[in-house]
């Protein structure tokens, strides 16, 4: 497998640039809880997702865990000059011309890595949604890794991550259980997230 990517010294801005979040968000009282699983392979669902402070904070509360979560983003960001700036902060490109491979494109990047966590929004936007892209769980499942509850309430100001969900191929029934613990969690903008569990749509 390949370690490279995570092996790649941050450049001085990246470092920089992560120092004053992480500095900003320690200032605000947060308190960061949860492990990921021991081998450090998993699907991260960060709902509800409602502000753009919610990534502020979760690489705060990633930082306070010692975790090096990754996301996805289009390919055009990963050209000069952010390229560079976007792998270190753990951005994985993806083609966006070609969704219906998005999810391969992932459980590969899952076969080919020692570890890896990959973060993803099921909401797809900060506005108020009433279903979640079900993408997210059909990398878990292909991938044959959990889904870890990733959290951020704004009511106590402690976020992290939940407990590990294994996806059994029963989408509806994982989905409940996921919920169950979304349901106490309270978001920068309760009126935006779900209130019931989410429908299943494409990826």
């Amino acid at each position: 497998m390949d370690g490279a990517i995570e092996d790649r010294r941050p450049s001085l801005l990246s470092r920089v640039v992560r120092k004053l979040l992480v500095w900003f968000y320690r200032s605000q009282g947060w308190k960061a809880v949860g492990a990921p699983p021991e081998d450090g392979r998993c699907v991260i669902i960060a709902a509800p997702h409602t502000s753009n402070w919610d990534f502020l904070y979760f690489i705060g509360l990633t930082e306070d865990l010692g975790l090096k979560p990754h996301f996805m983003a289009k390919d055009s960001l990963f050209r000069w000059p952010l390229g560079g700036f976007m792998r270190d902060m753990g951005g994985v490109s993806i083609d966006r011309s070609a969704r219906k491979n998005v999810v391969d494109a992932m459980v590969a990047e899952f076969a080919r890595r020692d570890r890896f966590m990959l973060t993803i929004a099921p909401e797809g936007t900060r506005s108020a949604v009433g279903q979640w892209r079900s993408g997210f769980y059909h990398i878990a499942l292909k991938a044959k890794v959990p889904m870890v509850v990733g959290m951020m309430d704004y009511g106590t100001k402690t976020g992290g991550l939940g407990p590990a969900i294994w996806p059994s191929g029963d989408y509806e029934a994982d989905m409940r259980k996921i919920f169950d613990v979304y349901r106490k969690v309270t978001p920068k903008h309760p009126g935006r997230g779900l209130t019931e569990p989410p429908e299943v749509t494409d990826a």
